[in-house]
């Protein structure tokens, strides 16, 4: 019998981008009827490769072979044609066209997107609408639908699960099996070593722009991953969480009374305490989206009150809710920064909006140095933020307020496509703010973060808080039945 072809394999791929070395030389291979992660660090290379392997970018030298036959790939649609279709990290529908206009770019049928979409369970959304009005996680599915069209024999997914609720996560672990007991492949691309563990056979792992461990996930384990994607670098310990004490004790810095927004959320009420992470977790639509965007300012409530230090916020503007002292990390780095500006300019923006007159400059030096120098910014591409990696970029997001000031930060999913070198530091960058006598509102997809961060944790379903409970006593399938609504979290308010 002759040799089974690998579906997928790289020697010694290298690429530049003037001084910048993204990738100094990999090799990879992935079996057919293989579910293999690609790993490592924000700035190891991840993202380059898999631009080179779907056509995106031509590398500056090595080899790819696909199905044993050597490759050239000239574009996205070359690749789709040799079998490797991609889900990249962030949505490739065009907003301003429909979902119907969008699948005709790419060829694609709409009864075969339909069926798959039926296939994960999903409701199909009108093809009419335009795809820059439906929900992120939906947006998600369609471009797995979509890839899942053209019948890919390695199917390519970048960071699909980072934006994703569990159920809907679920969803995309069941089409990456179905994938490989068809005997297709899957390159699978994450930052939750969770989930590598639960689908993926092997593990391929990237450091600076070169593979340094390939393993069978069975025999590796979360310390092997980790240990291969920092190196050297140490990832420091996060503070313990707060008291597993049903009731805080610190100040109440924001207090939330039967807020609602006159559609999908209703009568939420709680507290916040000085001192205190609280968590929120909830599935997709279960209202954390309004009430994030209330108490920032985005939007205004139908009912109930929002106070800070006991100060009522209307909820009028962003802008309002900044000078009381609240202020929003969101998921989408590129909605909080100025990308073509320096890191400079972007931490030191909160300073410029808070009073007339010149610019005191030796002060903001001083306060945009002191927090570079806290979070560990990496600066070496500062002159333009959207040059750095994902974990610094959500560094300069916090660090902008921490320039500033705050009383309450609320982070909406911040973790989201971070490696876990940086999670670690942003954890303990949460944890040593709320030890500063502030706090911070968390909510989270990652469920695995409450008890690691939080004090608290307040799940909502249909809208409204289902329940309360120490985030110490709560493991992920307590919080995943809370979640659903199947069991109510134990109520300690």
């Amino acid at each position: 019998m002759g040799e089974t072809r690998e579906a997928l394999r790289t020697r010694a791929v290298a690429k530049r981008y003037g001084p910048v070395v993204a990738l100094r030389s990999v090799d990879l291979s992935v079996r057919p009827g293989e579910i293999h992660a690609l790993l490592g660090a924000n700035g190891a290379g991840k993202s380059t490769l898999v631009k080179i392997l779907t056509g995106v970018l031509a590398p500056d030298s090595g080899e790819i072979e696909v199905g044993g036959r050597p490759v050239a790939f000239r574009s996205p649609a070359d690749a789709r044609r040799h079998g490797v279709t991609p889900v990249f990290q962030d949505p490739a529908l065009l907003p301003d066209l429909t979902v119907a206009e969008n699948l005709r770019l790419t060829g694609t049928g709409a009864a075969d997107v339909l069926e798959r979409l039926r296939e994960m369970d999903l409701t199909p959304p009108d093809f009419r609408t335009p795809a820059g009005e439906l929900p992120l996680p939906l947006l998600r599915m369609l471009d797995l639908a979509r890839a899942l069209a053209h019948r890919p024999a390695l199917l390519v997914l970048d960071e699909i699960t980072a934006a994703l609720p569990s159920d809907y996560a679920e969803r995309v672990f069941a089409v990456m099996r179905r994938t490989r007991e068809a005997g297709g492949s899957v390159l699978f691309i994450t930052h939750r070593l969770l989930e590598v563990q639960e689908v993926c056979d092997r593990a391929t792992v990237l450091r600076d722009g070169r593979d340094v461990d390939t393993h069978v996930v069975a025999e590796g384990g979360e310390d092997r991953i980790v240990a291969a994607m920092l190196g050297d670098k140490a990832v420091g310990a996060v503070p313990a969480a707060g008291s597993t004490a049903a009731r805080p004790t610190g100040e109440k810095l924001l207090e939330v009374t039967d807020l609602g927004d006159g559609g999908r959320l209703k009568d939420v009420s709680f507290a916040l305490h000085a001192g205190e992470v609280l968590g929120v977790v909830a599935l997709e639509g279960q209202g954390q989206d309004e009430l994030f965007e209330l108490l920032a300012g985005d939007r205004r409530a139908a009912s109930g009150e929002v106070a800070v230090r006991g100060r009522r916020l209307a909820g009028r503007h962003p802008r309002e809710a900044v000078r009381h002292g609240v202020a929003l990390v969101p998921s989408d780095r590129q909605e909080a920064l100025l990308p073509m500006r320096s890191v400079r300019e972007n931490l030191a923006l909160p300073l410029s909006g808070r009073r007339w007159g010149p610019i005191r400059l030796n002060e903001e030096r001083r306060k945009v140095g002191a927090v570079i120098e806290r979070l560990e910014i990496d600066t070496r591409a500062q002159d333009e933020v959207r040059r750095l990696s994902g974990g610094n970029q959500q560094k300069v997001a916090i660090g902008r307020w921490l320039v500033g000031g705050f009383d309450v930060l609320l982070c909406f999913d911040l973790t989201r496509g971070i490696d876990v070198g940086t999670k670690h530091q942003i954890y303990a960058l949460l944890r040593s703010i709320a030890e500063d006598g502030r706090g911070v509102l968390m909510f989270t997809s990652e469920l695995r973060e409450v008890p690691m961060v939080c004090d608290r944790a307040l799940v909502m379903y249909g809208g409204r808080v289902a329940g309360e409970l120490p985030a110490a006593e709560a493991d992920e399938g307590m919080l995943l039945n809370a979640a659903h609504g199947l069991t109510r979290a134990e109520e300690v308010g």
